[in-house]
């Protein structure tokens, strides 16, 4: 059998495996759920304050807002913390010992993270729906909302795979916490970037978090919101280009830099993190 199939398969059968488990434990579940919870807790109490001179509430503008977040970070962040974790353990080195094992890991980890964001992007649009109103998912909207997601995801995931396979143990994730961070504030992700100087309006475009928020209120807030917005325009035509450009760079470089990784993984540079893991630990 092709190994490139065999490793195919293998990864979507991990993913499998790992999202069973991921819904069939309640720690898991409570961290899946607990930030977005907790975030349209204070969704619900701001539905009702305009943004600035609009009809528009801050309630409906935070909604695409957390949606945009959820990809953002999960993919940035959450993958990366994962790889970290999985290097520190041997996790990548046993899957360097099977033929074509890192591009199965890497479909597998990528389909577990973009599998559990899906969930939540489902359950926060049908809360959000609820809590704040003021938006709808129909027709073409459907439409926009469904590649905005994928796009999303396919320029987020690879990156942070990259992220992850760059960082040595897990004790150094923490080194991207302050930058992502900083990056979601600029990027105009929760609402648009109009009233931050033009200079942070560049930089703010040249990342995917942006073009995420951008994305996801031109599939949910009606059609008049698109004054507040850049040029008064949804956009989408750039929004796709951009996605675009940071799937493909992603995509062809995570698996080269995850094989790399995997080259420098040994069984006593494993037993060595461990080891130090077990020093903080105590």
């Amino acid at each position: 059998m092709n190994p490139n199939l065999v490793a195919v398969k293998g990864g979507l059968a991990a993913m499998r495996i790992e999202l069973r488990q991921l819904y069939t434990n309640g720690t898991s579940l409570v961290g899946q759920f607990l930030t977005p919870a907790l975030f349209l807790i204070a969704i619900f109490f701001l539905r009702d304050r305009n943004y600035h001179d609009t009809d528009l509430s801050i309630g409906e503008l935070a909604v695409p807002g957390l949606l945009g977040c959820v990809i953002a970070f999960n993919g940035l962040y959450g993958i990366a913390e994962v790889l970290a974790l999985d290097r520190e353990d041997g996790t990548l080195l046993r899957a360097k010992t099977v033929p074509n094992g890192i591009v199965g890991y890497f479909i597998g980890k990528v389909g577990t993270t973009a599998g559990a964001v899906l969930v939540q992007l489902v359950v926060i649009v049908s809360l959000g729906a609820v809590i704040v109103g003021g938006f709808s998912v129909s027709g073409g909207d459907v439409v926009t909302l469904a590649w905005v997601v994928v796009l999303g995801l396919l320029a987020t995931l690879p990156i942070g795979a990259i992220l992850g396979g760059l960082i040595v143990g897990a004790r150094d994730i923490f080194l991207l916490t302050l930058p992502l961070l900083g990056m979601i504030a600029i990027s105009g992700i929760w609402y648009p970037i109009t009233a931050l100087p033009g200079w942070l309006q560049s930089l703010a475009q040249l990342f995917p978090m942006y073009w995420l928020g951008l994305g996801m209120r031109s599939a949910l807030l009606p059609a008049e919101a698109v004054a507040i917005e850049i040029d008064g325009s949804w956009r989408h035509l750039e929004t796709a280009a951009v996605l675009g450009v940071w799937s493909i760079v992603g995509l062809l470089v995570a698996p080269i830099v995850l094989r790399r990784a995997a080259r420098h993984e040994s069984g006593s540079s494993v037993a060595v993190r461990r080891e130090k893991a077990m020093q903080r630990a105590f």
